[in-house]
């Protein structure tokens, strides 16, 4: 149910752009644009990540675009839970991070332009390239007695008690231990360009992506394994363009 908020955005924003798309005769141009943002997708948390990308004009209708994507991937089983002794948060059973660093490739197709100072330009857009996964210890803190005088961090096993656990670990602990694994991406979207203002770029982009590895990725020993994880997204965005 998660996936009905996106597709009702698309639909609302498709409406509004029709709306708009009788005012688009007297439409400015431009040859390049730089963009970032961050996403919200359906396997990452409150913000799945961020998002670069640079653009440059084809033709009247196309855009040649290179990206970077940096996202936290989530195991779609992942729970939090409170510690019993603090009251800080930490994932029930999770042992690793994967962070996806996704190069792209791509066009965007002019849809719809906009107008000056009015209206939305819609584009279609349509990426392809490869992933670079990083899959990083998750560390607890956790006690080493039940009075909890003596704390230590490491990455979650299982021989871990529940109740000793205190929250997880520092920021970024343990990224200089990931192993590496790669794969590929691709993504398809409809891209809702906003501004009222020539030289700057703000809107939103909402779409299908598919991150898939060349072996399962282990997030929580007990859960199953995926390598291939398939979102939905939406990215806020904001830039320059010329």
């Amino acid at each position: 149910m998660r996936e009905l908020p996106f597709i009702g955005l698309i639909l609302l924003a498709l409406c509004s752009a029709g709306l708009a798309f009788g005012q688009t005769q007297d439409s400015y141009e431009y040859q390049s644009e730089f963009v970032w943002g961050i996403n919200k997708n359906t396997a990452g948390g409150l913000i799945g990540g961020f998002m670069f990308k640079k653009s440059r004009k084809l033709n009247d209708r196309m855009l040649e675009t290179y990206g970077l994507e940096i996202m936290n991937v989530k195991h779609p089983q992942e729970l939090r839970f409170n510690s019993y002794a603090t009251g800080n948060f930490f994932i029930l059973g999770k042992n690793n991070y994967l962070y996806a660093f996704r190069l792209q490739y791509g066009r965007d197709l002019i849809l719809f332009k906009k107008a000056p100072q009015q209206g939305v330009e819609i584009k279609g857009v349509f990426a392809a390239g490869p992933s670079i996964g990083l899959v990083a210890p998750y560390y607890v803190e956790y006690s080493l007695d039940n009075n909890g005088f003596l704390t230590v961090r490491k990455q979650y096993d299982t021989s871990i008690p529940i109740e000793r656990i205190w929250g997880t670990g520092r920021l970024l602990e343990g990224l200089g231990q990931s192993d590496v694994v790669f794969g590929g991406n691709l993504k398809a979207a409809l891209n809702f360009e906003m501004g009222d203002i020539k030289s700057s770029v703000t809107g939103f982009e909402a779409g299908f992506l598919l991150d898939a590895y060349t072996k399962p990725i282990e997030f929580i020993p007990t859960a199953k394994k995926y390598s291939v994880f398939p979102t939905l997204y939406l990215a806020i965005f904001y830039g320059s363009r010329k």
